[in-house]
């Protein structure tokens, strides 16, 4: 009598505390590798004070719990991970439920703060640095290089360092970064790019936001576009907002989004005039790679020696590494909603720095046209980054860019 008493106990509190919320399934239209998925949460009452949402995934009728991560705000969405391949016409099936319990939500992808850098890493192993206060030329070299707001390190995952800054040649190439070169505020010229030329710099202005999670971690920071020209003090002359994150798909290599929301407060906004370089996402190499052990693959088949000035959805930049595996690279992804996608880029032919050839890549969405930024409006560019060791091939580069540009079709059941 007691048995049942308590199995009926137990069967109402798991009636009690495992609503389910929704079902659904997603529908996929390409090939994808290890692909991030969102289910929008509008219209869903998500409420978690009292319970956590769980998620699971139904194969073979049976419920799978799987790890997901809530990202609220204006409109609310739930991350989870497929990892692995999945292939074009696959259907997978969902359900969503509060619970007491969670699934795996502890994080394998930490944050961590000091004095100058706040630092993703999984586990021990360092997978970027982001520069939040301000780094100073060498002795001896003009005060007005110096700047904040950058990515430097970036580590590929068996420790080879793939960035640089401060380079003798171009001591304003800092790492990672993305400011706008040939600007026009009125009639005036601002560079944010040439920081000798003292018109102007980009800042950080602090932290938004920071998250960490099973599925992602990261961060958004304000970094402010200062023009040095403008009548009495200086003005800012763009608010960006940088939204970083990596995502926790495995130990082998590292997924990366970097994206970046433009927004003018001037009257009459900003004018990013065409050229060469420019915004996006900007990447100065390490000293290490050179035109001799350094190798460029776009989505189009164009390598360095005919990449420059031409249009791309991914570039694949490669070198000579010091890991087991003998080389390593970053697999620069760029969104179809960007402006100018399939995106231009700027790659530096074999013959810069005097022909040593040294790795600079850069996707520059002003390459071939102007762009004016109204005022009071955001405009935003997404990119992702998998950063690894080894060699990848152009048909594993689609399936990775698929899963970023693909948004596969969800449907309620």
């Amino acid at each position: 009598m007691k048995t049942v008493l308590l199995s009926t106990i137990l069967l109402l509190s798991q009636t009690l505390f495992a609503q389910p919320i929704t079902e659904f399934n997603i529908e996929f239209s390409e090939d994808c590798l290890n692909t991030p998925v969102s289910f929008s949460l509008n219209g869903i009452n998500y409420n978690t004070d009292n319970n956590s949402l769980v998620l699971y995934e139904i194969i073979d009728g049976k419920e799978n719990p799987i790890p997901c991560q809530l990202e609220t705000g204006h409109s609310a969405r739930l991350w989870f991970l497929l990892n692995g391949e999945t292939k074009k016409g696959t259907v997978r099936e969902f359900l969503l439920k509060a619970e007491e319990k969670s699934v795996n939500t502890n994080t394998s992808i930490t944050l961590k703060h000091d004095h100058k850098d706040l630092s993703l890493q999984k586990g021990e192993n360092l997978i970027l640095k982001y520069r939040h206060a301000v780094t100073f030329p060498p002795e001896g070299i003009d005060p007005l290089y110096k700047r904040s707001g950058y990515i430097h390190p970036l580590s590929s995952p068996g420790g080879k360092v793939l960035t640089r800054i401060q380079a003798p040649d171009h001591y304003h190439h800092y790492g990672i970064w993305g400011p706008w070169t040939k600007t026009h505020i009125n009639d005036r010229s601002v560079d944010f790019w040439n920081l000798k030329e003292g018109q102007g710099t980009v800042k950080f202005a602090g932290f938004l936001s920071e998250s960490e999670g099973a599925i992602y971690s990261g961060f958004k920071a304000l970094q402010q576009h200062i023009d040095f020209g403008a009548r009495g003090e200086d003005q800012i002359a763009m608010n960006e907002i940088l939204d970083v994150r990596a995502w926790n798909i495995g130990e082998d290599v590292w997924m990366v989004d970097y994206t970046t929301s433009l927004n003018s407060p001037l009257k009459n906004g900003i004018m990013l005039d065409a050229y060469r370089y420019g915004g996006g996402i900007g990447f100065r190499a390490t000293e290490s790679w050179h035109k001799d052990n350094c190798t460029v693959l776009t989505s189009d088949g164009k390598t360095r020696v005919d990449a420059d000035g031409s249009y791309a959805r991914w570039c694949l930049v490669e070198g000579q590494s010091d890991v087991d595996e003998g080389r390593s690279g970053i697999l620069f992804m760029s969104h179809p909603s960007n402006r100018m996608h399939p995106e231009p880029m700027r790659v530096w032919p074999l013959d810069a720095n005097g022909g040593r050839g040294d790795m600079y890549f850069e996707f520059v969405p002003i390459r071939h046209d102007d762009w004016q930024l109204k005022p009071k409006q955001t405009y935003t560019l997404k990119y992702r980054m998998l950063i690894f060791d080894g060699e990848l091939d152009a048909e594993t580069a689609e399936k990775y860019w698929n899963s970023f540009a693909s948004i596969p079709k969800t449907n309620l059941n």
